[in-house]
Formats: structure tokens, C-alpha cells, sequence
């Protein structure tokens, strides 16, 4: 798909579809109110009778019968003019491309003067909520082979400002990158697990080595024996896979200290042992949604060329049950010389999350952040409208939180104090892998920070927010990518 920024009239522009974005609380501006009158009044009529309200992520439909050049005009809401936001502008391109798409149009012409935000940014934020909003995994539909033929081929953001277009390009071009990642870690997640298997993603971190000339180093089995790393064998145990942890460095800083980022890959989680039950069980491919976010946002570090020193990684394996399975009762000596007795095996993100924040902690890096799907009592308490956040550093926190509300990818901080510790002490280990319902986000967070030592460290728990149940405006039903833009928003806006 092609992207280009160009300077013109949109009532001028000859093209499958026109996007007008259309503010809530307010007359037409001066763009919109062109175009209406160009139409004869046609917009306003729409909205004064109700058939159309401009909220965030709404969308309609006309056909300008020849009045404008465009073969259809598009109008996306973006809400109160107060409230907008990059987000709502997401939001809003993520709404009306696919709408345009299913209309027929081939390419649209999106309207971007107007906003009062900042150029740059809102180029790159149209051009993400387009790509992402077009979205769609076709890999596996036999019967789709039409709807193949019917993608977006070209956008165009139209600017009647010439000395703006030099400015967005720059935004857009860093859009693509990003979504580009994003896109990616969708596929990676929506992909059924026989064919995401640890193997695979250390294939796919070897292509991003490749290709970016990154550091990569993948661990095998008998490597992690010599190691100590007895949390993450004992998870993979009771799989037929071989696991892999595999490490990826981006050296873009010199010097400085590396970022060490740490994502939860567990390619099928049947809760081993501890069987989950039956009902969702096929979503437990989404269970490596953090190692897909951290290699998407390692590769955006590297095309974006960060000044930067990145490292990830990944500790890769199924969570299965077998005769040579880990089992309740059973203690792991991890690779920090902790042990940890097994309550339950369907603990086991923070098992293999112990081994890696150890290994993590080799590099004496300046901060450490680990993004998985740890708990599903982080739905229970936050839904899925916001990931959670526990950590050990309050200007690193502070520092994700603003990421969260630049990349639309909202963080919420839960508390780690001293009287969850209690729940995960063990009567014969150092500590036991489960506290049990009370408290599950936090306690799964107490003992990840065992293994931290004295590094700033930030927990995302991605449980709720890595999959959608269903459409928003720029996140189709299924994998959402989470963590990619939100990671790579904090790399960029890093000062060690």
C-alpha cells in the first residue's frame, strides 16, 4: 500500500473516496463548510436530522453525484473539537478506512487540516489508525479469495498548506514503521499455535536480525541446563516443542546502558497439569503476545534508528501436560538461585518471566520493563480498556504512563506494597507461584520482582488488552498488537 502527502483542494481531488473528518459541537470549518456548500447543504442536513453524529469513530456515507470530484465523500467523526486528541484522530482513520474499503474505494483522500495539533504527529497518527484499521488475517480463509482483491492500494493525506507537506511525510513515514510492527505481532498472535511454535519466533527474530543487522542469539535446551534456567525447563517440560530463549540486541547508543525488554512467550498455554478448562482454551495461542510486542518494538527502534542500546528477550515454550510435566507440588530453582514451589501450572508466565529478568539483569541495564499475559484478574479488574502497571520506580512509571496516553495505549498502575508479599511465601521454597485469587495481578507482580534485583523495573500486565473480542476503530476483532506502539513510544521518548 502506498502513502503519499499532497497539497490540493479535497473538492478538487479525483479519487475513489474523500474522508472528511467532522467535529461534534460546532459549525462546519472552513474545509467542511466548502465542501457542504459544493454539495448544496447535504452535510448539514445529514447531521441536523440525526442521520449522522459526529462522535469519536463514526462514519457515513455519501455520494457527491458529480459535485466534487471524489466518487464518494466519507465523513468521520472526531468528536468535540475540545477533545481531540491523536488518539481520537486514530480513532477516527480507523473507522473510516475500513469503511471506505467496504464502500469500494480503491484509494481515499483524508483530509488533515484543521486538527490544531501538531503536523507530524497527527500524520503519523492518521497513518497508523488507516493501516491499522484496514487489518485483516486472510491466511487461513479459503473462501475469501475476492476480498483479497478488494485492499486499499493507495492513501493520500491532503494538506492545503505546501509548507506542511515535508513536515507529515516525516510522520508518516514513521506511522508505517510502527504499524508496520504492529501489524506483525498481529500476526504473530493470530496465528494457531502449531504454526507460532518457539522455533518459528526464533526464525522471526532471526529475519528481524537480518534484516536491521541486530545481535541475535538463540538458547537451546542444553544451554539453559548449563545456565540454571529451571523455572522456564520446568514450563516446557511437558512439551513435544523445544524451547528457545531467545536474546535480540540493538546497539544504537553507544555507551549507554541497555534497555532491557522482557516479553512473556508461551506459544500455547494449556495450563498444563492444571488444566484450563475447555471453554476459551483455543484464545491460549494469544499467550506470546508480550515476546511479539517486544520484537516489534526492537525492530521499530532499529528502522527509526534510535539512539539507543535495546535488548530483548524471549523466553519461548508451550505450557502443555505430559508424563514429563512439571506438577503441583513440585519446586524450580531458577536461574538466580530462588526457588519456587508450583501451587498451580497454569502459573507459569511469571515461571519463565523469573529466569528472564535474571538473565535481564546481566546486561546492568537502566531500567527493565516485562509485558505479558499474565493474569486474568487483571480483565476482572481493569477490563480491557487499559493495561496494568506495577513497578519499582516512579519516574520510570511515570515515564510509561505518558507513553501509554501518546500511543493510545493506556496504562493503569496497581500497587505493589509489602502485605501481597505475604500471599506467595511458601512453607518449603523461597516462595510459591501463586497467591490465589486475591490480589492475582499484584502477587503475580511480587514475585516477578524478586528476580529484578536492584534495576528500575515497570510490570505490564497485557492479560485483558492483548486481544479484542470485538471490532474498534482501529483494532479488528483478534489480536490488537498491544504493547508494540506503546513500547516503541517509550523508546523514543527515552533520556537515560
Amino acid at each position: 500500500m502506498k502513502i503519499n502527502v499532497e497539497t490540493g483542494k479535497i473538492e478538487n481531488v479525483k479519487t475513489d473516496a474523500a474522508i472528511l473528518p467532522v467535529f461534534e459541537d460546532e459549525k462546519p470549518g472552513r474545509i467542511a463548510e466548502r465542501v457542504d456548500k459544493a454539495l448544496g447543504g447535504t452535510i448539514q442536513k445529514l447531521i441536523k436530522r440525526g442521520d449522522f453524529k459526529p462522535k469519536v469513530g463514526t462514519a457515513a456515507l455519501i455520494y457527491p453525484e458529480g459535485k466534487i470530484a471524489a466518487e464518494r465523500l466519507i465523513l468521520a467523526g472526531l468528536g468535540k473539537r475540545a477533545d481531540v486528541t491523536l488518539d481520537r484522530l486514530r480513532q477516527a482513520a480507523g473507522k473510516a478506512a475500513p469503511y471506505a474499503r467496504m464502500s469500494g474505494a480503491r484509494n481515499f483522500a483524508f483530509v488533515t487540516d484543521g486538527f490544531g495539533l501538531d503536523p507530524q504527529e497527527s500524520a503519523q497518527a492518521l497513518t497508523e489508525g488507516s493501516v491499522l484499521g484496514l487489518y485483516r488475517f486472510l491466511k487461513y480463509k479459503t473462501d475469501e479469495e475476492n476480498d483479497r482483491k478488494k485492499e486499499v492500494e493507495e492513501i493520500t493525506f491532503l494538506t492545503e498548506a505546501a509548507s506542511l507537506v515535508r513536515t507529515m511525510q516525516k510522520g508518516v513515514s514513521t506511522g508505517e514503521v510502527i504499524a508496520g510492527a504492529t501489524v506483525m505481532a498481529r500476526d504473530m498472535v493470530n496465528h494457531p499455535s502449531a504454526d507460532m511454535t518457539p522455533t518459528v519466533i526464533a526464525g522471526i527474530a532471526r529475519d528481524i536480525a537480518k534484516k536491521h543487522k541486530l545481535r541475535l542469539q538463540v538458547l537451546e535446551k542444553k544451554q539453559m541446563q548449563r545456565l540454571g534456567m529451571g523455572a522456564l525447563l520446568g514450563v516446557a517440560s511437558g512439551s513435544a516443542q523445544p524451547p528457545k530463549f531467545i536474546i535480540l540486541e540493538y546497539r544504537g547508543g553507544g555507551k549507554k546502558p541497555f534497555i532491557a525488554l522482557v516479553g512473556k512467550t508461551v506459544t500455547f498455554d494449556s495450563g498444563g497439569i492444571s488444566l484450563k478448562p475447555p471453554e476459551n482454551m483455543d484464545r491460549m495461542k494469544d499467550d506470546m503476545s508480550g515476546g511479539a510486542a517486544v520484537l516489534g518494538a526492537i525492530r521499530n527502534a532499529a528502522a527509526l534508528r534510535l539512539p539507543l542500546n535495546v535488548v530483548g528477550l524471549l523466553p519461548a515454550t508451550e505450557n502443555m501436560p505430559g508424563g514429563s510435566a512439571y506438577k503441583p507440588g513440585d519446586v524450580l530453582t531458577t536461574l538466580s538461585g530462588q526457588t519456587i514451589e508450583i501451587i498451580s501450572t497454569d502459573a507459569e508466565g511469571r515461571l519463565i518471566l523469573s529466569d528472564a529478568l535474571a538473565y535481564a539483569c546481566t546486561y546492568k541495564p537502566a531500567v527493565i520493563v516485562d509485558i505479558a499475559t499474565l493474569t486474568g484478574s487483571c480483565r476482572v479488574a481493569l477490563g480491557q480498556e487499559a493495561t496494568g502497571m506495577l513497578g519499582t520506580d516512579e519516574k520510570l512509571k511515570q515515564k510509561m504512563r505518558e507513553a501509554g496516553e501518546k500511543a493510545g495505549e493506556r496504562v493503569w498502575e496497581m500497587p505493589l506494597w509489602e502485605g501481597y508479599y505475604d500471599l506467595i511465601k511458601s512453607d518449603i521454597a523461597d516462595m510459591k507461584n501463586t497467591g490465589g485469587r486475591d490480589g492475582g495481578v499484584i502477587t503475580a507482580a511480587a514475585l516477578l520482582s524478586k528476580f529484578v534485583q536492584k534495576y528500575p523495573w515497570v510490570h505490564l500486565d497485557i492479560a485483558a488488552t492483548a486481544w479484542t473480542d470485538k471490532d474498534r476503530p482501529y483494532t479488528p476483532k483478534g489480536a490488537a498488537g498491544i504493547g508494540v506502539r506503546l513500547l516503541t513510544q517509550f523508546l523514543r521518548d527515552f533520556k537515560s
